[in-house]
């Protein structure tokens, strides 16, 4: 095992310390040092007038029923976009091509196939209950694709219902860019140029629903690994049905790579929004690769059951939660860049599941991670997670080769919920190869523990070369953390093999550079503003 280095640019509206430029150095701590960039110049603004864009003379052919429809010419700072509206349903197979003036509009929720239920529907036959399928009885899959291109863009345009694209059971979404193109989906407001840094919540989001195993029940029971599970959830916040649920943590669900996802999050229901991205039950056979959100007004991402294997996981200014994961996840993140701006936000992780529920018990590890917080949100974390990670319920979780720095807040927080079920029934952490900033308290706990076991123990600060007394310097370029790694492939192996601690190998490791966008809280060095829209 190696030493660390990695890099990562954060701008100097993000830091909580004491003013802002080169010479504002914190002491330096037994743990090595982080040092992130003041970027120069800040991300590049969006343009006031001009632009080089040309609409399309028309939209491309869409499969689906009804097609594509042409609803004229959109107008912003890049210059004038044909608009192509997506039908309410995608009932075949269809494609997204990158048209150059073309972009792709929802208008309202936009139903990938109909839900083909718990499993794969029979010769008995499965009534769908949304909306856009009519109550229509299937007897397989209605296996409808929906592939987008490398560069597409996709709009959410909430004028006459929340904007959000649902991909249902028995279906699958196949959004691959490159680093070069990323996809992004985003507002109707990102595309006028009215977006500035605090933007967000504009439209709905992406869900995913899979067939895997979750618990919290809507309808049916939960018995896992056992054909009388029958556990379903209902989308939070949905007045139309939009289920998951099964017994496959195998799902294929799709594939997300290179993808942005701005501006997102919208109110469903009282106290329920929509994130960037929600999987819902999908299996390890769904891909994420290289994905970003920004500015989601809930969770950066949000993880409901299932089975997941992430790679290149960043969230930037979630209002929520950057990482909220819960109902039984058994979930691999490795590579991950959690950033909130300052004074904003909840917990850079929620890790729960239901109090109740014994088995499956969530277990999730997250390796190779880099999380930032640099105050606290008194309106929001300080009155609901407290601390910038929380692990509570059924949780299981594992840690190794990660960076939190919260100079401002408590680091760990655990709620031990000790229910009828047993002794057993609380959440754990393991920690290897861990290093903490926190403000002085640094450890917050709640509930009721079995055996005694605490969040400072849990972590185990001088075990495992873990180190809770670590501390940033927050100028400069480049970060070199010491110390030694943990062998992530002990853990699982899904993982890559990863020599150091932190998300990057080196200062040549920029794997996050490029098909991301740029924000005053974390400039990637990608030259391209979230605020704005690419223009090839």
């Amino acid at each position: 095992m190696k030493n660390i280095h990695g890099m990562l640019l954060i701008g100097c509206s993000a830091l909580a310390l004491t003013g802002c430029g080169a010479g504002d150095v914190a002491s330096s701590g037994s743990g090595g040092d982080i040092i992130i960039e003041n970027p120069t110049p800040t991300p590049t603004p969006t343009p006031t007038s001009g632009g080089t864009v040309t609409a399309a003379d028309s939209c491309p052919t869409f499969a689906a029923t009804g097609g594509l429809t042409n609803d004229g010419i959109i107008s912003g700072p890049e210059g004038t976009w044909r608009v192509c509206t997506l039908p309410a349903l995608v009932d075949k197979s269809s494609s997204l091509p990158k048209i150059p003036g073309v972009l792709y509009r929802l208008n309202g929720r936009v139903d990938v196939g109909c839900d083909g239920g718990f499993s794969a529907p029979t010769a008995a036959g499965y009534t769908t209950t949304t909306a856009a399928c009519a109550g229509r009885s299937l007897t397989a899959d209605t296996n409808v694709t929906l592939n987008i291109d490398p560069g597409v863009i996709v709009y959410g345009d909430n004028t006459a219902a929340v904007a959000w694209l649902a991909v249902n059971r028995g279906n699958k979404l196949m959004a691959e860019g490159t680093a070069a193109k990323p996809i992004i989906f985003t507002s109707r407001q990102n595309v006028v140029g009215l977006n500035t840094e605090s933007s967000q919540g504009q439209w709905g989001g992406v869900v995913l629903m899979g067939r895997g195993i979750t618990t919290d029940c809507n309808s049916g029971s939960i018995a896992s690994g056992s054909t009388a599970n029958s556990c379903v959830r209902d989308t939070e916040g949905s007045a139309d049905p939009a289920a998951f649920g099964g017994n496959d943590n195998t799902y294929n669900a799709g594939s997300i790579k290179y993808v942005q996802i701005r501006y997102s999050g919208f109110v469903l229901g009282n106290g329920k929004e929509l994130q960037s991205l929600t999987a819902e039950a999908v299996g390890d056979q769904t891909k994420f690769d290289y994905f970003q959100s920004v500015n989601s007004s809930d969770d950066g991402a949000e993880f409901f059951g299932g089975k997941v294997n992430f790679k290149h996981y960043i969230s930037v200014n979630a209002d929520d939660d950057s990482l909220d994961i819960d109902t039984g996840l058994q979930g691999f993140f490795q590579y991950v860049l959690l950033l909130q701006r300052d004074g904003a936000g909840d917990a850079l992780m929620e890790i729960d599941s239901d109090k109740n529920i014994v088995s499956p018990r969530q277990k999730t590890a997250i390796v190779n991670f880099f999380g930032y917080q640099p105050n606290v949100s008194t309106a929001n974390n300080e009155a609901n997670d407290q601390a910038s990670v929380l692990i509570r319920g059924n949780a299981d979780v594992t840690w190794a080769n990660g960076i939190i720095v919260s100079p401002n807040n408590e680091c760990l927080r655990m709620n031990g919920e000790v229910s009828g079920a047993g002794a057993t029934d609380y959440a754990t952490l393991k920690a290897y190869s861990t290093l903490l900033q926190c403000n002085a308290t640094k450890y917050l706990n709640t509930g009721t523990f079995a055996g005694g076991s605490t969040a400072q123990t849990s972590f185990g600060s001088g075990a495992d070369n873990n180190n809770d007394a670590f501390t940033a310097t927050l100028s400069g370029f480049f970060a070199t953390p010491t110390g030694t790694a943990y062998d992530v492939k002990s853990i699982s192996s899904l993982f890559d093999t990863a020599t150091y601690i932190g998300p990057m190998s080196s200062a040549t490791d920029t794997w996050f550079k490029g098909w991301t966008c740029d924000t005053a809280t974390a400039n990637f060095g990608s030259g391209s503003a979230c605020t704005a829209l690419p223009t090839t």
